[in-house]
């Protein structure tokens, strides 16, 4: 019984070569990893890193007019929010960010489906609740953020301003008319903190 060949000791040779990570290697690594979460929460925890609905905006006119069932996607308040608005089976308006909660994936509409998993996000399995926003199953660690959207007297749906997750729908439109225009928003009743 012979030994391995020459061609078949290089190959070996070869991939122990191409496998081998130092000590220096991987502490290098797990430093650099480290330091990136670190850096990561840090600007998280800080505020840095833009939210939906971060800034303000003018109402925006995003659809002529919805049928029961069908949703229509647009940017709001800022071209990179993406943002939906959805008319139910039983006629009412609502509207969401479609920036997932868990990882920023995007949130789509099944309309083929109950309203208690009509948002799904496919990236990780994520389902929302389409009336109310509220995560119903998968990763995601809270509800979406909440695009208030009105329709006028001809049928168009117009967004008009932000909620974050958790925050009502009043403090979202006084947060926004704060920072346009904040002596608008003293005489609207919109105190310091609403």
């Amino acid at each position: 019984m012979s030994g391995p060949t020459p061609e078949e000791r290089a190959l070996v040779d070869r991939i122990s070569a191409d496998s081998l990570t130092t000590r220096r290697d991987y502490l290098r690594i797990v430093a650099t990893v480290s330091g990136g979460l670190a850096v990561g929460s840090t600007l998280v925890s800080a505020g840095v890193l833009h939210r939906h609905g971060d800034g303000t905006a003018a109402p925006l006119k995003v659809a002529d007019r919805l049928a029961p069932g069908e949703a229509v996607t647009f940017d709001y308040p800022g071209e990179d929010d993406r943002a939906m608005a959805i008319r139910l089976a039983d006629g009412s308006l609502v509207g969401w960010s479609t920036v997932c909660t868990h990882l920023a994936c995007g949130v789509l509409w099944r309309d083929n489906h109950a309203e208690q998993d009509g948002l799904y996000c496919p990236c990780h399995e994520g389902v929302f609740n389409a009336r109310t926003g509220e995560v119903t199953s998968g990763p995601p660690p809270r509800p979406l953020p909440k695009v208030l959207v009105v329709e006028d007297e001809q049928g168009a749906v117009w967004a008009i301003g932000t909620a974050r997750s958790g925050e009502s729908e009043e403090a979202g439109l006084c947060r926004g008319l704060r920072e346009r225009d904040p002596a608008l928003a003293e005489r609207a009743g919109c105190g310091r903190r609403s």
